[in-house]
């Protein structure tokens, strides 16, 4: 968002986006939606916390015609206005919505569905087994992640991937226990995770973990490794040499960008001029170098005569 609130963003690139969204993420993100449409896999596209689009921006370019996109986020209306969402929905539009919608139409030509509320409403808002690919970004409360979580499972196909952020960020602790808790919990199983995602299935992840494996075989700008947890090999990466895939393009990718205007540099102060203490006397002069080394070295009456040849 720009520093006036009545301007809206006009984003030249994805980077210009306000957002966390790292290029091994990125990668991520485009092989699992990449290889859906490969593979024909039929179902819609959910992200649960959306702050200014990044994400979802990226997400969409994986879009078919018949598939749809939902976003839900509370945006900058309070959690408790949430009691009836529609009626939010209509009349309670925010400043950072809007940046929201104004960032998205920079990239596609319609907006996905928006859901002004609460993660917890979309149990009731999206269908069950109707989404292949769900990122969950929304609260960092262990109450709400875990409820986020239970209700992907249901809106989830067997087969379909699900994304959840900040799982292991240490301002987030309830994040990661609602992560690590649903392997056991929900049946969630692990694909993979990056510094701050876990990717994970509710179908056979073996199938997405070998193909995955070998395509990181063939790059050199992410390492991995795979541990056993709780009975699955999950895919550890580490990506950050990792480029940027294919980005979307923006409808201002050919403007200018604004100049960069630097402030002014002050001025130098002016160096005081050096003063002497009042009641001292003018100041001696150094004997030069030379002066220095014949005093060390003359016999002293030679220096004697010198000094007194010197004053005469």
């Amino acid at each position: 968002m720009t520093s006036s609130t009545t301007e809206l963003p006009r984003p030249r690139t994805l980077s210009d986006v306000k957002g966390w969204f790292r290029a091994v993420d990125q990668q991520l993100f485009d092989w699992f939606l990449s290889r859906q449409l490969d593979s024909q896999q039929t179902g819609d596209l959910l992200e649960l916390g959306a702050y200014m689009g990044k994400s979802a921006i990226f997400m969409a370019s994986y879009l078919r015609d018949e598939d749809k996109f939902t976003v839900c986020d509370l945006f900058d209306s309070p959690a408790e206005d949430a009691a009836n969402s529609k009626e939010m929905n209509k009349s309670y539009s925010t400043l950072t919505r809007r940046a929201f919608e104004a960032n998205y139409l920079a990239f596609h030509e319609e907006l996905p569905e928006i859901i002004q509320a609460p993660s917890q409403v979309v149990a009731n808002r999206v269908e069950d087994k109707s989404c292949r690919f769900a990122h969950i970004d929304a609260s960092h409360l262990y109450e709400h992640v875990n409820a986020d979580i239970a209700a992907v499972r249901d809106i989830l196909l067997p087969d379909g991937v699900v994304v959840l952020d900040d799982f292991r960020a240490e301002h987030c602790p309830g994040v990661a226990a609602a992560t690590w808790g649903a392997i056991p919990t929900f049946d969630l199983r692990p694909i993979c995770i990056t510094g701050t995602k876990f990717y994970g299935t509710w179908g056979d992840p073996e199938p997405l973990r070998d193909a995955l494996l070998e395509w990181l075989a063939g790059r050199d700008d992410m390492w991995h490794e795979v541990q056993q947890v709780a009975g699955y090999g999950l895919i550890r990466i580490t990506g950050q040499k990792a480029t940027e895939p294919k980005q979307p393009a923006s409808k201002y990718a050919a403007e200018k960008p604004e100049p960069v205007v630097e402030a002014p540099k002050p001025a130098p102060a002016p160096r005081a001029a050096a003063t002497r203490p009042a009641n001292v006397g003018p100041a001696k002069r150094r004997p030069s170098r030379a002066r220095r080394i014949a005093k060390d070295l003359l016999p002293p009456i030679v220096t004697r005569a010198l000094v007194k040849a010197r004053k005469r």
